[in-house]
């Protein structure tokens, strides 16, 4: 759990004291320390002194005792009324005799905090007092009176705006006046890149400091020397990084040592852009060789086939949404998914237990919608829906007050909220995001993960009485739940159920996909306030300071809707069959139902178990045997059912048949003098058609071993055909895909072939290669200037066209189950489609152009330009293994249906022969 693990790390980190910069207000600075006393009642008999730290912030004076009974004192600095170190010639003055190093600070209102190291609300003490700080280096004091005079003018100047302007300035001549201390490089070896001035963020607080990286290290060093002098990151354990909006600013840098984690290791908030990138970019860089960055479009690859789960999934788009655990404005976004917080149990294979995730929160009640749309109409612009975000700094920590109350206090300015306000039960909270005027809020990470502690008041908070005498304690849980860990259990297995992966899409459009933004928005009831939007305002442009700051603030405590990231609709999961659920649910089917017996396997699950094996095993392919067999390059494969016969054709002109079993070409047929560009054998193993480029198909018998008929049916070259119940799928250069319907003659009785031109699909330029999906429903084909095309066969109508590659289409091909599409181009480019949107998924970019390829899905062998087969991880967009083969391109693959044996066809004139060796 990001945040409650990080609240950890810190206790343990600062341990040895009180003091957080927590205590500080919303945008204030804590700039330095000294150890000194604090004298009360000096010169009276009883007079008592309280050593500890005296720290200077920007609006404030904060005095940490030593004695953790005693309460640490925070004086406003717009409280104060004088703050002087005593003249010598004031005789009447109590610092004049033996206190040399003393401050006098008057006031009229303090706040003590932490009495007897107990977190509760601060307590205020109104009315004049004086206190008396004897530092230990009585040379500092002329110093340290002098910054409290300058920061005590900036908290009295009456505007937000002026105040802010000038303790920046402040803070910037401090930052000037230092710079990183090379004393604390890991090693005198290390090459210094760049040195610059940020802010080191955490939740609610930035802490300013100089960064500076070498060759080997990220550093941060803290103008205060808080929590530590320096925070090192090694670059070799970086895995993952991030720009990021920060206060509606670019200025954001997040850095990950881990590649699962939402907590990150730091987060950098730079005072210009191009330090920003300059740091990013030099780091990418000397990542960039052995990380694979990762986009929206591939996770949501991963998603769709079942290898990250939903949770890591929301996880992921939060992360690259801008979401940061270290940013409460913009902390991450989970949904609620239960709906039935009053059932004994949780039936989660009831749709009606589930929340409806195609509708944002506001839009679930009807009655409510109603009075909210009502209400935008008659709004002037800029119109909103929803006077309130799903996702705020003030509901993140509703949520974990039990775990982080200090965070609570540092927002609501020492104050938790009204007991009857807080985070008391779940279907209380439920029932107030469905009927309240105001509430629309979402849910966070923690509710989905295994930590329960936020549910729980371990620390005994005094968090208040309710109206009904009853205190608030642990959160009370619906009735399906037996305690806090079974509620999170029960809460992750919704998330997982089969009916959230089939409509978590729908939220995801809403939140981060084409319904956030525009006219979709405003159809999907889904319109907040144009100021929590990304672009939605410009502070650039805003020159008065006090507006800047007023509406900074406003935007920060209100909450920011995330970058959007998707601008189609989101593909739906691939979601099992329900058999194949049966490791989640071992009773989800009895065997009464189940088609197939207790004590076997049908062929169909055998055959997909080899499948599955195979491609869990390409990379051990052998090469078995080699033969040199054309006089130019090899252009199509295609084998008989039994395995015995292989036909090829080649840019030589001719069709040859290559006896496996006595190793020699028992045919060769020349059709023509130009080049063949293709070949397949017709069910039954009687016909091998061939396509070429004298725009005919050519149809041979393999039992009278003589042309049987000839297709005149293109106006160029024919690059690639497919055969498919009855239909041949024709494509060409003269820019169309010609699909024919063939009633096949006797070849005996030399009665030609009847030939019915059933479409014609219509392409801009010339079409050099297609593939069928599984259900013979969709046809697609590529271009030679890069377009992939899918069709509605049935209709002879375009579903997608994108301009997926830079220079011809090489090979295309559906996955098994027909959800994605993969193509191969000249631009050295894999694109991956979504077959059901239209979108572009996942690009992958290979160091040479990759001819032909076969793909389960997840793993692609392909054959490159140099020869070589290469078997990639499309997941992971990369290379694991290399199979040395062909002295020039490959330029033809067969693959047999148990996909363990493989024939490849290459410019150097061979075929060879592949086998998967266990």
């Amino acid at each position: 759990m990001a945040f409650i693990r990080k609240r950890r790390l810190e206790r343990e980190l600062y341990s040895k004291e009180r003091f957080s910069l927590l205590l500080l207000n919303l945008e204030e600075y804590y700039f330095e320390q000294h150890t000194a006393n604090h004298i009360i009642n000096k010169g009276c008999r009883d007079e008592r002194k309280f050593r500890g730290s005296l720290k200077i912030c920007s609006k404030s004076i904060i005095f940490e005792p030593d004695d953790n009974v005693q309460p640490i004192i925070k004086i406003p600095l717009r409280d104060c009324i004088s703050i002087k170190a005593p003249e010598d010639n004031e005789a009447s003055n109590p610092f004049t005799r033996d206190t040399s190093g003393g401050i006098s600070v008057v006031c009229n209102q303090v706040f003590l905090i932490k009495e007897r190291n107990i977190i509760a609300p601060y307590k205020t003490v109104r009315g004049r007092t004086e206190h008396l700080f004897q530092l230990d280096v009585a040379g500092k004091v002329g110093d340290v009176v002098q910054t409290l005079h300058q920061l005590y003018r900036a908290s009295c100047l009456d505007k937000m705006g002026d105040q802010a302007a000038m303790i920046t300035a402040i803070l910037q001549s401090r930052l000037a006046r230092t710079s990183f201390d090379k004393n604390r490089f890991q090693s005198i070896s290390e090459t210094l890149h760049m040195e610059c001035k940020a802010e080191m963020v955490t939740p609610l607080v930035t802490n300013p400091g100089h960064v500076c990286v070498t060759d080997a290290n990220l550093y941060f060093q803290p103008l205060n020397g808080y929590p530590k002098p320096v925070v090192q990151i090694t670059l070799q354990n970086v895995r993952r990084i991030y720009k990021r909006r920060h206060g509606l600013m670019p200025l954001g840098l997040e850095v990950f040592c881990t590649e699962n984690d939402l907590c990150s290791d730091i987060y950098l908030k730079f005072y210009n852009y191009q330090d920003r990138d300059e740091l990013y970019f030099f780091i990418a860089t000397y990542i960039e060789n052995h990380i694979t960055e990762h986009t929206a479009e591939s996770y949501m690859l991963q998603w769709q086939r079942g290898h990250i789960s939903n949770y890591q999934y929301l996880l992921h788009l939060n992360n690259l949404a801008d979401r940061s655990c270290n940013d409460l404005s913009q902390y991450p976004v989970f949904p609620w998914i239960i709906a039935d917080y009053s059932s004994s149990v949780l039936d989660l294979t009831k749709p009606e237990t589930f929340r409806d995730l195609s509708k944002p929160i506001g839009a679930l009640n009807k009655e409510r919608l109603g009075r909210l749309l009502t209400r935008y109409q008659e709004m002037p612009e800029p119109k909103f829906m929803y006077g309130s975000h799903y996702s705020s700094p003030g509901y993140v920590l509703f949520y974990l007050v039990r775990v982080a109350p200090e965070y609570m206090l540092c927002l609501q300015n020492g104050k938790f909220d009204h007991a009857d306000r807080m985070f008391n039960s779940l279907a209380e909270t439920w029932k107030n995001c469905l009927d309240g005027a105001t509430d629309f809020k979402e849910l966070i990470p923690e509710f989905y993960e295994s930590d329960s502690s936020f549910l729980v008041n371990n620390l005994k908070l005094d968090l208040g009485k309710r109206q009904g005498g009853k205190m608030v304690e642990d959160v009370e849980l619906p009735p399906w739940a037996s305690g806090p860990d079974d509620f999170l259990q029960k809460s992750q297995e919704a998330l997982e159920s089969q009916y959230v992966s089939e409509h978590l899409h729908e939220w995801i459009d809403i939140i981060f996909g084409y319904k956030q933004k525009g006219s979709e928005a405003v159809t999907a009831h889904n319109v907040f306030h144009p100021l929590t939007y990304e672009g939605g305002v410009d502070l650039n442009s805003i020159m008065d300071p006090n507006e800047k700051v007023a509406l900074l603030t406003q935007i920060l405590e209100f909450g920011q809707t995330p970058k959007q990231l998707f601008t189609t609709p989101h593909p739906r999961r691939i979601v099992p069959k329900l058999r194949s659920l049966s490791r989640t649910s071992s009773h989800a089917v009895s065997i009464a139902e189940s088609p197939v017996s207790p004590n076997e396997e049908s062929f169909e699950d055998l055959t997909e178990e080899s499948i599955t094996l195979a491609w869990n095993n390409i990379a051990k392919l052998k090469l078995e045997e080699q033969y040199k067999i054309h006089k130019e390059a090899i252009t199509g494969i295609a084998v008989t059912c039994n395995g015995s016969s292989v036909f090829t054709t080649s840019q030589d002109s001719t069709l040859k048949m290559f006896s496996k079993e006595s190793k020699t070409i028992q045919r060769s047929v020349s059709f023509s003098n130009m080049a063949l560009s293709s070949c397949l054998i017709l069910p039954g193993d009687t016909t091998v058609i061939s396509s070429s480029w004298d725009n005919h198909i050519y149809f041979y018998s393999i039992a009278f071993g003589r042309q049987q008929d000839i297709l005149m049916g293109h106006d160029d070259a024919v690059s690639k055909i497919c055969w498919r119940d009855g239909c041949l799928y024709s494509a060409s250069w003269d820019s169309t895909v010609k699909v024919w319907h063939c009633v096949l003659g006797e070849t005996s009785s030399n009665k030609k072939h009847h030939f019915e031109l059933l479409a014609e699909l219509e392409h801009d330029v010339s079409v050099n290669t297609i593939d069928l999906n599984a259900a013979n429903t969709l046809l697609a084909s590529g271009t030679k200037e890069g377009t992939i095309t899918v069709w509605d066969i049935s209709t002879a109508t375009v579903l997608h066209q994108l301009p997926c590659h830079s220079g011809t289409v090489f090979d295309v091909a559906f996955s098994p189950d027909s959800r994605h599409l993969l193509s191969a181009g000249e631009d050295c480019c894999f694109k991956v489609i979504d077959v059901q949107t239209g979108m572009l998924i996942s690009s992958v970019t290979a160091e040479e152009p990759q001819r032909c390829f076969k793909w389960d899905g997840n793993t692609i062998l392909s054959g490159s330009q140099s020869g070589e087969l290469l078997i990639w991880d499309l997941l992971g967009g990369k290379v694991v293994e290399r199979i040395k083969g062909h002295t020039g391109a490959v330029m033809s693959m067969w693959m047999n249906e148990q996909c363990n044996r493989v024939i490849t066809g290459g410019e150097d004139k061979q075929i060879m022969f592949w086998k998967l060796q266990y």
